[in-house]
């Protein structure tokens, strides 16, 4: 567990002893694909680590559609927000694929707070950069076309989940079509539309849960 805890960014300034104390008061627990860990609005109770596996983080409108705000892999966290401010969450989470998850009560978790600077100090900078996310994201649905919004969904996903050789970044995906569409605000259609003709154009290579991204093609493809 320890060795795991210091490859997560959250922890990275810790030392050993801290390091232990923080493996005592958390669990390791195994999630089925699918898997809801919280709701929209519910009260917050725990705060997580994906240790492996993906998870997707979503709001859901009256009539049943997603808006997937977020997709985190091993060694991300997410689940603070609710604790610190005790309101209820403000999305859902839930397992893409079978995962195992890192899980702080909350309690515990703003114990950690209270004499750990350098981990609050974390927190604070992750809140503030999914709060530039969130502004660039509401700037991409105004000022961006369609097709770009698309284009740079992929990159993001590729830098973030993907697997750099040379110029081409192979990614591995739990996402289906549909939900990637939702990330990039987006009919399916569009987004279908779109990714044809980049594979086509040979900027991308699409095949079942996963595709290529080709850099060196991606100026004149996009």
């Amino acid at each position: 567990m320890i060795d795991f805890l210091q490859q997560v960014p959250l922890f990275y300034k810790l030392n050993e002893k801290q390091l232990s104390y923080i493996a005592e008061i958390c669990t390791k627990k195994p999630f089925k694909a699918g898997t809801v860990l919280f709701r929209e609005k519910e009260p917050g109770s725990a705060f997580y680590i994906v240790y492996s596996g993906s998870i997707k983080l979503f709001m859901s409108s009256q009539a049943g559609e997603e808006k997937i705000l977020s997709v985190f892999k091993s060694g991300d966290s997410f689940g603070e927000l609710s604790l610190i401010d005790g309101k209820p969450r403000s999305a859902s989470a839930q397992t893409l694929e079978d995962s195992t998850m890192i899980v702080l009560g909350a309690g515990n978790f703003l114990e950690l707070l209270k004499w750990n600077f350098e981990i609050t100090l974390c927190i604070m900078q992750e809140l503030a950069q999914r709060l530039r996310d969130t502004n660039q994201h509401v700037h991409d649905l105004t000022f961006l076309d369609a097709r770009s919004r698309v284009v740079k969904n992929l990159i993001l996903l590729a830098n973030k989940n993907g697997t750099r050789k040379g110029t081409t970044i192979h990614v591995k995906l739990a996402l289906n079509f549909d939900e990637i569409s939702r990330m990039a605000g987006v009919q399916k259609t569009v987004l279908m539309q779109v990714m044809r003709d980049l594979e086509d154009r040979g900027v991308i290579s699409v095949a079942m849960n996963e595709f290529t991204l080709h850099l060196d093609r991606l100026r004149g493809g996009n």
